[in-house]
């Protein structure tokens, strides 16, 4: 095997491995159980979950999907993470060898776990812990303090903010009810500090529609009423991913809107 490929495999093994931990704060996050006590654990009996049976992807089919000792079905949400943190890791890691720093591949790296993270936990729980968004404030203060104007982060932080909060109000004064969560505004407020203005306006009506279109067609599909709500962080997520990791594929679409 050629140093290229020993490296590329370190690189998705590591991706995993992180993978693996980020299942950890989707399961533990939203219910408040300390993220690093106690070890690893089955939800549906409580076992403690021996270290070869925790190992990225290959437990998984290793145990067939169920516990050892209770049978209880594990997610496949927990191989599907795992994977694809190792894939990205892989996709990203050449962009640190061919003249970005190594900050920018932590950042974005990082950026993807925290992304997945939240998706997943906003998706079932229906909130975005702030500890996540804190995280990618601080990881983008740092960043925006090195690399980027200060209007661009600070002008896009604080549009994140206060547009979205001027929305709300008014759905709010309208209709009498709150339409972004708190998790939702912060979210908007964070990723404005790297997109900048143009790149947060751009992410909020994207986002905007995509939302529309996915409880449309739920409704006419009879999954939900109009009286049910669906999380809006995993369509802010979903842009904002395009815009971050895809960006030439993102201003092939503004070319085609302007």
């Amino acid at each position: 095997m050629s140093i290229i490929l020993k490296m590329y495999l370190f690189i998705f093994l590591f991706g995993t491995m992180i993978g693996s931990f980020i299942n950890v704060l989707v399961y533990r996050l939203p219910r408040k159980i300390n993220i690093f006590l106690p070890r690893s654990f089955c939800p549906g009996c409580n076992k403690t979950v021996a270290w070869y049976e925790n190992i990225p992807l290959i437990s998984y089919f290793f145990l067939r999907g169920k516990c050892s000792k209770c049978g209880f079905k594990i997610p496949l949400r927990y191989p599907f993470i795992e994977l694809i943190l190792g894939v990205m890791a892989i996709f990203l890691f050449p962009r640190a060898l061919t003249g970005e720093t190594l900050l920018h591949f932590v950042m974005m790296f990082s950026t993807a776990c925290v992304f997945t993270a939240m998706f997943f936990i906003d998706l079932k729980f229906k909130i975005i812990p702030n500890s996540l968004n804190l995280y990618l404030a601080i990881l983008y203060l740092v960043y925006g303090l090195i690399y980027l104007p200060l209007n661009h982060w600070l002008i896009g932080g604080l549009l994140g903010v206060g547009f979205p909060l001027v929305i709300t109000w008014i759905f709010y004064l309208i209709r009498g009810e709150v339409g972004l969560g708190g998790g939702d505004i912060k979210l908007f407020g964070v990723l404005g500090m790297y997109l900048g203005p143009v790149g947060l306006i751009y992410n909020i009506f994207l986002s905007c529609f995509l939302g529309s279109i996915i409880g449309l067609s739920l409704i006419a599909m009879k999954k939900m009423d109009r009286k049910n709500s669906i999380p809006f962080g995993p369509f802010i997520i979903l842009i904002a991913s395009w815009q971050m990791f895809f960006p030439e594929s993102f201003k092939i679409l503004l070319s085609y809107l302007k």
